[in-house]
């Protein structure tokens, strides 16, 4: 089963990247972060990878970041979640991002993956605060101590009132990520909005 590789960045479309290692080309899937991070075609390049086996077809996916692939082979082991969706919820939400919405129960931030309506991301976030609370692999609890105060990591989150706003005011979900992701963690809700405002004003 295949880990992780080393080589060069053979090809790249979009979030699908082809890395060549000792001659031979593996094509993985990955998140929009990983592929940017992955430099210019030609570089040298090494990616932690997913080995996705089924009966049908194998199919890689690639992480810049250890933690990445781990907390998305925690969320494809949840039931109702398969790698699309893994990957999509990734796509959305960092690790930390995602970490910081389950401990605020924050449902509108899991409302921001395509596809995922307020009905499934209720059952989401319950499913997926215990498997990732549980598993080792991510501590909710590490938050205060990872840079959240500690009203951001048990308190109603003023982000989830920032999204509702921006969605109100007829942003899309990928602005919204994105503008939301540049915010600090605490704060009032009606400062932290007009931070992104500004922000979208002049993207």
């Amino acid at each position: 089963m295949i880990g992780s590789l080393r080589g060069t960045l053979l090809d790249r479309t979009g979030t699908d990247v082809t890395v060549e290692v000792g001659g031979m080309g593996y094509r993985m899937s990955t998140t929009p972060a990983t592929s940017g991070a992955l430099g210019v075609e030609g570089s040298e390049v090494f990616v932690w990878v997913h080995h996705h086996i089924r009966e049908d077809a194998q199919t890689l996916y690639g992480f810049a970041g250890r933690e990445e692939r781990d907390v998305f082979e925690t969320l494809i082991g949840t039931h109702g979640v398969g790698p699309a969706l893994g990957l999509a919820i990734l796509s959305t939400h960092s690790p930390r991002a995602l970490r910081l919405a389950l401990a605020t129960d924050d449902v509108s931030a899991l409302c921001l993956v395509p596809g995922v309506g307020r009905k499934t991301a209720q059952r989401l976030l319950v499913e997926l605060k215990s498997r990732l609370d549980g598993s080792g692999d991510v501590d909710l609890r590490a938050l205060a101590a990872d840079g959240a105060s500690p009203s951001a990591a048990t308190g109603p989150s003023a982000h989830a009132d920032v999204r509702e706003a921006l969605v109100g005011l007829g942003y899309g979900n990928e602005e919204i990520a994105g503008v939301v992701g540049q915010l600090p963690l605490d704060g009032d809700a009606s400062d932290l909005l007009r931070q992104a405002l500004q922000k979208l004003a002049v993207a």
